[in-house]
């Protein structure tokens, strides 16, 4: 039994999960910083359009007032689709308050694909404080492309990044909704290949948890 070489941002992410030649996966404590990008490809919503049966955008000053569970935001189908061999469940990042911000985290090494995916909720004082989030994190990534059809705002972009001949690509889909930031990171890898899963994939993948995730957010408005 041999281990496999890790680039040190993918070690990162895996810490303390052993990486076996032969299978296996297993839930890391917590995700790490996104990998650094090699190129940003634009993407939007990979040709799903405007969403007719989308929830409406809420609209007001402060629409939200508390964040919802994030670990219930995903059907267990789709866990299983975006991140095979995960624990359905997922796991919830602790939060120094719990009512604005609450994450969860899906990690799984399944045969040699790795996946990860994380959903946040982030609830703001005001829309306008909100307004500034996004448009600072749109910044952040830039290159990226608009996706219609989800909440008053939505962007998407996906990165490739390589080290040590082990690529890598991760998506990231932000949405806002009044005073609501939700934000969703999925990436993947396959350590035999060393190829990163196509882009398509992964953008679609993490546009997907998006739109479940957000359906999420606004029913937790309406109890």
């Amino acid at each position: 039994m041999r281990s496999l070489p890790l680039p040190l941002a993918l070690t990162a992410r895996l810490s303390p999960v052993v990486v076996l030649a032969a299978a296996g996966w297993a839930m890391s404590s917590a995700p790490a910083a996104p990998p650094a990008s090699e190129d940003t490809t634009t993407t939007q919503s990979s040709g799903e359009g405007e969403s007719s049966n989308a929830p409406a955008a809420v609209v007001g000053s402060k629409a939200y007032s508390a964040a919802p569970a994030p670990c219930g935001s995903l059907s267990e189908k789709s866990v299983k689709d975006l991140v095979p061999g995960a624990k359905t469940a997922g796991k919830e990042i602790p939060s120094t308050d719990a009512k604005l911000r609450r994450t969860c985290s899906w990690n799984a090494l399944k045969g040699y694909d790795y996946r990860w995916l994380d959903i946040s909720f982030e609830i703001k004082d005001s829309e306008t404080a909100a307004k500034d989030s996004f448009k600072d994190r749109v910044a952040a990534k830039s290159g990226g492309g608009d996706v219609p059809g989800i909440g008053s705002a939505g962007y998407s972009v996906v990165n490739l990044a390589s080290e040590d001949k082990q690529q890598s690509r991760e998506g990231l889909v932000v949405i806002r909704s009044s005073n609501a930031i939700v934000a969703v990171t999925y990436s993947g890898s396959n350590f035999e290949s060393k190829q990163a899963p196509p882009l398509a994939d992964i953008n679609k993948g993490a546009i997907k948890a998006a739109r479940e995730a957000f359906a999420t957010l606004a029913d937790s408005q309406k109890s």
